[in-house]
C-alpha cells in the first residue's frame, strides 16, 4: 500500500458498533483514525484510547471543520445516523434530522475543508419490498420507511455534490451485518438491539427470557425470512477496500455489500443453539408490516471493482464471534 494512502480518517459514529469495528480495520491497515460520535447509542469503551476521540455531532460545520484542520483529515467514513426501521416509522423527523441532516452538512463541511472521499454507510432498505429474491445495484428503490428514504437521500446529495466538485465517494449498501470482532476487541453493545443474530445470542447468554419469530408462513423452505448476513469484520474490510479504491483515483460507486447467499430465521436460531450448546425458547409471531420473504445481495460488483473477498462468510463463525462478545458484555454487567 503506499505510504500516502496511510493518513488520518475521520469515523463519524466510530464508537458504534460498525464503526468501531472500522476504527479497528484502520489502523491494522496502518491508517490514522479519529473518532467523532455524539454517544447517543455508542460506548466510549469501544473506542481504543490510542485513537483521538471527540465526542459531538458529526452535522456539526464548525466541529468537523476544526477536526480537519487538528488532524489533517484525509477522507471520511460516516456511520454516525439513526437505524431502527420500526423508529423511523413512529419518529421520523428525527431520522431525517439525524440521518439527512447531518449527513448533509458533513458533506458540506468535508468539500469547504477539501476533504475529497467519501465512505457512506448505506443499506439495502433502500430497495424495500423487490420485486426479486436477488437484488443487484441496477435494481429498482422504493424504500418503505423512513429509515430507508434518509439513507436514499443522503445516496443522492452524495451523487449530486459529487458532479459539481470533486468529492468522490463510495456507498456501501449493507445486507444484514452480524457478529463481533474475532479477537474480541469490540461488539454490538447497543441496548435494545433489534439484530436477530444478537437478539438470539443474548437469549443464549440469559439476557432475555425468549424470542420471536416474525411469521413462519412464508414462501421459503422452512417458512421463515431469509436474509443475506455479513460479518461485520468483513464489512468494515470493504470500507478499508473502498478507501484504497477512491486513493488509486477510482470513481464514486454505490456497491451492495453482502455475500450473495441467504439463511432462514430458523437456521441463525439453530446455529445459535449449537454454539451455546443451550436451546432457546423461540415463539411464532404474526408477520412484521413491509418484510420480505427473501433479501439476498447480488454481490458480484463490488468485487470486481474493489477486489474485495470475504473472509468469514459462514454462518456459524458468525454466530461464535457474536456469542463470544456477548458474554464478554455480561462479563462487564
Amino acid at each position: 500500500m503506499a505510504e500516502q494512502t496511510k493518513g488520518a480518517i475521520l469515523v463519524t459514529g466510530g464508537a458504534g458498533y460498525i464503526g468501531s469495528h472500522a476504527v479497528l480495520a484502520l489502523s491494522d491497515a496502518g491508517y490514522r483514525p479519529v473518532v467523532l460520535d455524539n454517544l447517543s447509542t455508542g460506548r466510549r469503551f469501544l473506542v481504543p484510547d490510542d485513537v483521538p476521540f471527540i465526542e459531538a455531532d458529526a452535522g456539526g460545520p464548525e466541529t468537523v471543520a476544526k477536526i480537519i484542520a487538528d488532524h489533517g483529515i484525509e477522507a471520511v467514513l460516516h456511520f454516525a445516523g439513526s437505524v431502527v426501521v420500526p423508529e423511523s416509522v413512529s419518529d421520523p423527523l428525527n431520522y431525517y434530522r439525524n440521518n439527512t441532516c447531518t449527513s448533509r452538512n458533513l458533506i458540506e463541511a468535508c468539500v469547504a475543508n477539501g476533504v475529497r472521499r467519501m465512505i457512506f454507510s448505506s443499506t439495502a432498505a433502500v430497495y424495500g419490498i423487490a420485486e426479486r429474491t436477488r437484488v443487484d445495484e441496477d435494481t429498482p428503490l422504493a424504500p418503505i420507511n423512513p429509515y430507508g428514504r434518509s439513507k436514499l437521500m443522503t445516496e443522492w446529495m452524495l451523487r449530486d455534490t459529487a458532479a459539481a466538485t470533486d468529492l468522490r465517494h463510495v456507498a456501501l449498501r449493507y445486507f444484514n451485518v452480524a457478529g463481533g470482532d474475532p479477537e474480541g476487541r469490540t461488539g454490538q453493545a447497543t441496548p435494545n438491539a433489534t439484530h436477530l443474530i444478537k437478539i438470539a445470542c443474548e437469549c443464549a447468554v440469559g439476557q432475555r427470557r425468549h424470542m420471536e419469530i416474525f411469521g413462519d408462513d412464508y414462501d421459503t423452505p422452512d417458512g421463515t425470512g431469509v436474509r443475506d448476513y455479513i460479518h461485520v469484520t468483513d464489512l468494515v474490510e470493504a470500507h478499508v477496500a473502498a478507501l484504497e479504491y477512491l486513493a488509486g483515483g477510482g470513481d464514486s460507486v454505490t456497491l451492495n455489500c453482502g455475500y450473495g447467499h441467504g439463511y432462514s430465521v430458523r437456521e441463525v436460531v439453530a446455529a445459535v443453539e449449537r454454539q451455546s450448546a443451550t436451546t432457546l425458547d423461540v415463539r411464532i409471531g404474526p408477520r412484521r408490516p413491509g418484510d420480505a420473504s427473501a433479501l439476498i445481495a447480488d454481490a458480484g460488483r463490488i468485487g470486481s471493482v474493489l477486489g474485495w473477498r470475504p473472509r468469514l462468510a459462514d454462518l456459524d463463525l458468525i454466530v461464535k464471534t457474536a456469542l463470544a462478545w456477548e458474554k464478554s458484555l455480561r462479563s462487564r454487567a
